[in-house]
């Protein structure tokens, strides 16, 4: 009866929302439903007769009003809203912010979209393609219907540039496919395709500019199509058109380069240059009249030297470097041809610097993988130009609460206040000259920093940490960052009697406030391309390597199991290797619809003067950026479950290895709400056996031992924050009888004790991955 009354309700929405979605329409007026391309060629491959209806079919014009799971909820809160009687409120934004008005068959133009089509398919090598269009109108929507006949697709037979030729322009131009001849887009076999033709225009201007050719433009080439070759075949003509100026014609050097290095964008507001204030520094020309900037990061910057060929990939990468120094608000560039010299170039460069300090204030939510939500106040102070090098310092202190909204360890409040100091040079710092070739800095970083954690009823740590080391993008999608020395030390401080009562009995939790140290290089790489909106298909990799105390443990001959513990500073140091690999994928199925997934491994090994990873250097699994159907830092390690008393607060289980595996479909709602439905699942394990976790050592059935969750939530995305609320529930729990883990068969949401034991409610801020 209960199934009845769902399949009956939903049938009368839509057809609620189906009927009120044209009854509000004028008299004579037809809702358009959208548009539909029949290509009539059965000789065409069946795939590619679809792929160019579906091209055709997004040409068509005008778009139709969204639709999302065959109803229209944009179109039917426009109307729900009414006309509003004021520009404000709420009938105001649910009808113009959430709403969308009618689009109508009378804005359909049926001649103009079959020009569009014809035109295109044209355009695509269907020289011979007929279109022709028709409506069809059903009570009061319509749709329109459009028919083409392509004919046969005409083909390139050979592609032709210049030869024997004595310009040396268009012996350029033919250089440009590269000693094999493989480089251009242009291809004998392959369909005759305008947007390809367009392309290789742009392919060959990017080559020459890079010889030199500073007034050449794509618009100096043509490639005339001819026909008369073979029946459905064209030869292309690759030209230098015979109206290309003279300068397009001529290779061009650097000559003098010109730095403004206080410039103002108010032209009024710059000052004369004096005699004073122009310096010469080696083939630089600097005007300055505050001398703000020492010359050498010109010198490390700017890839043009005088008597350089022009060539673009110099001209962006010197730009995108002075950008990158982070210390000029605006970077403009010009260059001018010599009044002493032709065929040469004056470069000028005019920058404007941000100021030299500043300071910011910032009030931030947060979450962690422990399920702790809170607010941090952060103080920061900068330096942008430290010692005239474009050096930047940092000085920030901070300030904040956390508090678990759900899960039992709800009470045990967080507190943190602490600091931090950091000073980044624009280059390597090294015995060594190190050489860039990326349009980003290197950057040298050298940083301390103190964190004192109150954990309420239970413990406090001071944190010291140090690092140097330093930061590279080879470009926009990958990052190396290498610290050659990273030092932490913590150390315990009011520890409550509650909590070592069971820190005396619970190896784990001793380990939370025994002092630590460590020290030793680390290494993360990090290529994304998730910045391409347009991709299908787009990746995140980040792989994190290090090590502690390595070459000190072997001078020094530690080695625990024989009882040769080495302590500095009367703190027995960490000896481990640990490595992390997080790879995300997310494919693309529309403009709102997207498939993310991501996996997560990690290992460590302890030797030599230790027994276990440090804490704060284990694994975790569990929480809200987790497996979020189980507690935070509640899982494993493999099939090892805590029995801790329900008034008690809960040790986080940790382990030396992790894998985790995350899926999740996002599809934005409407404005600014996006729905979710994910699925997640891993573990934590030991490496070695542990009499007090019997089951949480690694073995070959690991498969066996991932818990899965599965939930839905909402995302609240105002770019600025994104609020998540997730709802998750176990399918399977590791630390039951191997043949009762999976728990499907006991999932009840009408039973207010298994609500109780098994939904999770998550309240987060940003997306899990």
């Amino acid at each position: 009866m209960g199934t009845r009354l769902i399949v009956y309700a939903l049938l009368a929405l839509f057809l609620t929302a189906g009927c009120s979605n044209t009854k509000h329409l004028a008299e004579g007026e037809l809702l358009y439903l959208g548009a539909s391309v029949e290509v009539d060629d059965k000789n065409m491959p069946k795939k590619q007769r679809k792929a160019l209806q579906k091209e055709l079919e997004n040409l068509t014009r005008p778009i139709p009003n969204k639709k999302i799971l065959g109803l229209r909820p944009k179109l039917y809160f426009y109307n729900l809203a009414g006309e509003p009687k004021k520009e404000k409120g709420f009938r105001h934004w649910l009808r113009n912010k959430v709403g969308e008005p009618p689009v109508t068959f009378g804005k359909v133009d049926l001649k103009y979209n079959t020009d569009v089509l014809q035109s295109y398919a044209e355009n695509k090598g269907y020289f011979q393609a007929f279109v022709t269009s028709d409506s069809t109108r059903n009570g009061k929507k319509a749709t329109a219907e459009y028919i083409i006949k392509p004919g046969p697709q005409w083909k390139i037979k050979n592609v032709i540039f210049p030869s024997d030729s004595t310009s040396e322009l268009e012996k350029a131009v033919t250089q440009t496919l590269g000693r094999r001849g493989r480089r251009g887009l242009l291809k004998p076999g392959e369909p005759y395709d305008l947007d390809v033709i367009k392309a290789e225009r742009e392919r060959i201007d990017a080559r020459l500019k890079e010889k030199g050719y500073y007034f050449f433009n794509p618009e100096y080439l043509k490639v005339q199509v001819d026909s008369t070759v073979g029946k459905y075949e064209v030869d292309l003509l690759v030209k230098v058109k015979d109206d290309t100026p003279q300068n397009a014609r001529e290779v061009y050097k650097i000559n003098d380069i010109y730095i403004y290095q206080n410039y103002s964008i108010n032209e009024a507001e710059n000052k004369i240059a004096t005699k004073d204030s122009v310096m010469q520094y080696k083939d630089l020309t600097i005007i300055d009249t505050t001398d703000s900037f020492n010359p050498r990061i010109y010198d490390r910057t700017l890839y043009f030297h005088k008597g350089d060929i022009y060539n673009r990939t110099d001209h962006n990468l010197s730009l995108n470097r002075l950008v990158n120094l982070g210390t000029f608000k605006f970077v403009k560039n010009q260059f001018k041809v010599s009044n002493q010299f032709t065929n040469m170039l004056d470069a000028y460069y005019y920058l404007t610097p941000l100021p030299k300090k500043s300071i910011r204030v910032e009030v931030l939510g947060k979450t962690n993988s422990a399920n702790y939500t809170g607010s941090e106040l952060n103080v920061n102070w900068s330096n942008r130009n430290t010692f005239k090098g474009a050096e930047l310092l940092t000085v920030s202190v901070f300030g904040g609460l956390e508090v678990q909204v759900s899960g039992q360890n709800k009470g045990y409040n967080v507190y943190r206040v602490g600091g931090e100091v950091n000073l980044f040079w624009p280059r390597i710092i090294a015995p060594i000259k190190v050489e860039s070739a990326s349009g980003f800095v290197p950057r040298t970083k050298a940083m301390l920093g103190y964190e004192y954690q109150k954990r309420i009823k239970l413990y406090a740590l001071n944190t010291f940490r140090g690092s140097f080391g330093y930061q590279f993008k080879e470009n926009v999608r990958k990052e190396h960052q290498l610290n050659l020395l990273e030092v932490t030390y913590v150390s315990p401080a009011n520890v409550t009697e509650l909590y070592q009562r069971q820190a005396d009995t619970v190896l784990a939790l001793q380990r939370v406030i025994d002092k630590q140290l460590i020290f030793g290089p680390t290494y993360s790489y990090t290529y994304t391309n998730t910045m391409r909106k347009r991709l299908r298909n787009t990746y995140y990799f980040k792989g994190l390597l290090e090590e502690s105390a390595i070459v000190t443990g072997l001078a020094t001959g530690a080695n625990i199991r024989r009882g040769d513990t080495i302590s500095v500073l009367n703190v027995p140091f960490s000896q481990f290797v640990k490595a992390e690999v997080d790879f995300r994928h997310y494919l693309r199925f529309g403009d709102n619809t997207q498939l993310a997934s991501r996996v997560i491994v990690g290992a460590g090994i302890p030797f030599g003067n230790s027994r276990d990873l440090p804490f704060i250097k284990q694994f975790f699994s569990g929480g809200t950026n987790s497996i979020r159907a189980f507690r935070a830092r509640s899982i494993g390690p493999g099939t090892f479950k805590a029995e801790v008393d329900e008034n008690a607060f809960l040790p986080d289980e940790s382990g030396d290895l992790k894998f985790e595996f995350s899926t999740e479909l996002r599809q934005k709602l409407v404005s600014v709400i996006h729905g979710a439905l994910f699925l997640d699942a891993g573990n934590v394990w030991l490496m070695n056996d542990n009499p007090d976790k019997p089951g949480g050592k690694f073995s070959g059935n690991w498969l066996k031992e991932l818990a899965v969750g599965t939930g839905a939530g909402l995302r609240i995305d105002i770019s600025l924050l994104v609020l998540r609320l997730d709802l998750a529930f176990p399918l399977r729990k590791p630390y039951l009888a191997e043949s009762d883990r999976w728990v499907l068969d006991q999932i009840n949401f009408g039973s207010r004790s298994w609500r109780k034991e098994n939904l999770v409610f998550n309240l987060a801020i940003g997306y899990p991955f």
